[in-house]
């Protein structure tokens, strides 16, 4: 019974082998490393906005915007850091992340900075007032300086608009002193547009960072960087890096470039035995393609060869769908001359633009649904994206647009 029981575990014998992998942290999407790579000019700009932070009289805002995986919070999360050692012995920093995919509406948000700062604090039975006043109290308690991160904002903005934006910059009114909070955004969307007049003037326009996707040079910069700390040495090559940063170069994301070096050991990794090269293979990368890359993939060849104008059409069709789970073709119809006007083009006929949201359709960008209305005799068309997220489709158009035209 023993040998039995030997032989039904040995597969286990794997677990922390550690045959390829040796630190798995650095391939996670929420590691930090000590020094992130190819955003330098964009860790000078935000240190520009926080150019006065060493003072205890002083705030500072700044607004970073850019498609998924452009390294957005990595530079905030490196930047508070590395802000925190800095300051060690001039100014106390306390940083306070709040996903508002998680924590979408305006109480969530106070509830999770306070549980930043004050994990035992209470958060059930407290108005939105009384938690801010919590939040007040705690920062001058303390005597420090807490810099909040408001990573992915747009979705709080769509659920409880931007006042709670508009009571944090001013946290400090009526108080003696100032200088407790600074605020920092984090989205995909160009959230400047659809803020408030009053919390943009307290934001201030200039405070906006904008960061493109990556390259696939810098790609390939990330994805060595990853597999140092994370892989044995001699388990991978050059050319197998290089080879998956040309695979998630077409959408310029660093998140897929590190789920396709973690895929590719862990395929390395599953395979081994006492005849097996400790390599990660061609064939490793490949892998899990159909898992991984399936959905981006069929993304990119679903949208590059489109026409300008289809683009425009697609275009309008996510900046509403970014909010809506449908629409109409009349819908369409009125937004895409918004885009037209954006872009400073003319409107193609009301048969052309028929015509592009068929070709959508096969390209099964879009799925369209006919309802009636009145007693039967009229219909109308729907139009929804229930294959690809409307916003990571709008950051390709925009991007795919500018090189057209």
């Amino acid at each position: 019974m023993a040998t039995a029981f030997t032989g039904m575990v040995d597969y286990l014998d794997r677990i922390g082998a550690g045959y390829v992998i040796h630190d798995p942290e650095p391939l996670d999407f929420d590691y930090v490393p000590q020094q992130i790579v190819c955003r330098e000019q964009y860790q000078n700009q935000l240190a520009a906005r926080f150019a006065s932070i060493d003072r205890l009289e002083s705030s500072c805002r700044a607004v970073i915007t850019g498609p998924v995986g452009s390294g957005k919070t990595v530079l905030v999360k490196t930047f508070c850091r590395d802000l925190q050692r800095h300051l060690v012995n001039r100014r106390t920093i306390n940083v306070a992340h709040v996903n508002c995919r998680n924590a979408s509406t305006s109480t969530r948000v106070v509830q999770r900075i306070l549980h930043a700062i004050d994990p035992g604090h209470p958060d059930r039975g407290l108005s939105i007032g009384e938690l801010l006043l919590s939040l007040r109290k705690l920062t001058r308690r303390n005597s420090s300086h807490l810099i909040v991160i408001l990573d992915e904002v747009d979705h709080m903005l769509r659920k409880s608009g931007d006042d709670i934006l508009y009571q944090l910059l001013r946290i400090d009114e009526d108080q003696e002193g100032k200088g407790t909070l600074s605020l920092i955004l984090i989205s995909q969307e160009q959230v400047l547009d659809v803020l408030e007049t009053a919390v943009i003037s307290r934001m201030g326009k200039t405070n906006l960072i904008k960061i493109p996707s990556y390259r696939e040079d810098e790609l390939f910069k990330i994805a060595s960087q990853r597999a140092e700390l994370a892989l044995v040495n001699g388990s991978y090559t050059e050319e197998i890096v290089r080879l998956i940063a040309q695979k998630s170069a077409p959408i310029g994301d660093a998140r897929l470039a590190i789920e396709l070096l973690k895929a590719a050991a862990e395929s390395c990794e599953i395979r081994q035995d006492d005849h097996t090269e400790r390599a990660i293979s061609i064939d490793d990368v490949h892998a899990k393609d159909e898992i991984l890359s399936v959905d981006m993939v069929s993304e990119i060849n679903a949208v590059e060869g489109l026409k300008p104008h289809a683009m425009f059409v697609l275009l309008a069709i996510c900046r509403r769908l970014k909010k809506d789970t449908s629409m109409t073709t009349g819908d369409v119809e009125n937004l895409y001359a918004v885009v037209c006007e954006e872009y400073e083009e003319s409107m193609k006929s009301h048969t052309t633009l028929w015509k592009y949201l068929k070709e959508m359709e096969n390209r099964q960008l879009i799925k369209t649904r006919i309802s009636t209305v009145n007693d039967g005799r009229g219909r109308t068309t729907h139009l929804s994206m229930p294959h690809f997220l409307p916003s990571d489709i709008a950051s390709r158009l925009e991007m795919l647009i500018k090189k057209r035209l």
